[in-house]
């Protein structure tokens, strides 16, 4: 029997999105997961990267137990999470111009590396410059968004472009413009949004897809454990150690 309360409506909704991207995002996550291992196979760096709420499906493959140690955060001052004051300063910082060049020119990231890249919107100007200016040094780029938003919306590039335009491969999460689920007469404003439930699930069957693939080739995909079962610290520290030139969050 169907849940109608606000919790079951949101869950059933975020199930549904689920399969959506389940069945018709399969290719993609399979040509993502593939590109990712290629990279790892060759030598290259592996990076994420997101704004505002955006950033936390990006945090969520970084430093992470059951995921490749090789995933590194590319940050910006300001747009990673909600903890700047004002948390409205984050969001003006996304529609700043010259903004990702900086930040890249400064990061390690370099030709042979993939760039994973999360905006629900793909329109303002940092994700977009910043997967302009990745690929125009050498890195591959893999776009999380919602596409709809690029038929729904205005672009706040100069270009008029979205993130959608300037990816190797793109994910669709799916998610309807204004990133909430639920409507009730009586309040005026739609509500409960499911971006990160479904990004954040887009970007770990990703990440298993390149592990398994690593596998399948015969490379033992750099994986870390759990710090809270038995041993996971000492083999997190073989791992890092075995790929400390390629992973940068532990300087």
């Amino acid at each position: 029997m169907s849940d109608r309360t606000p919790a079951g409506r949101f869950l059933d909704a975020a199930i549904g999105l689920l399969h959506r991207v389940r069945d018709e995002e399969a290719d993609s996550v399979a040509a993502a997961g593939t590109l990712l291992a290629d990279t790892v196979a060759g030598g290259g760096r592996l990076f994420a990267f997101g704004a505002g709420h955006s950033s936390l499906a990006a945090q969520d493959i970084v430093y992470r137990a059951g995921g490749l140690a090789l995933m590194n955060l590319l940050a910006v001052p300001g747009v990673v999470g909600v903890d700047v004051m004002p948390a409205t300063l984050g969001s003006a910082l996304e529609r700043v111009d010259g903004l990702a060049s900086a930040v890249l020119d400064s990061s390690p990231a370099r030709a042979g590396d993939a760039l994973v890249i999360v905006s629900l919107s793909g329109r303002n100007a940092l994700p977009v410059e910043m997967a302009m200016n990745a690929r125009a040094l050498g890195l591959k780029v893999i776009g999380v968004t919602s596409v709809a938003y690029a038929t729904e919306t205005t672009s706040r590039h100069v270009s008029g472009t979205y993130l959608k335009d300037h990816c190797d491969l793109v994910l669709d999460s799916k998610i309807a413009v204004g990133d909430a689920e639920l409507t009730l007469d009586d309040v005026p404003a739609p509500f409960a949004p499911a971006s990160t439930v479904v990004t954040t699930a887009l970007l770990q069957a990703v990440m298993a897809t390149a592990a398994a693939t690593l596998a399948d080739r015969g490379i033992e995909p750099p994986l870390l454990r759990s710090g809270n079962v038995d041993g996971g610290h000492d083999w997190n520290g073989r791992v890092l150690e075995q790929y400390g030139d390629r992973i940068f969050y532990r300087h």
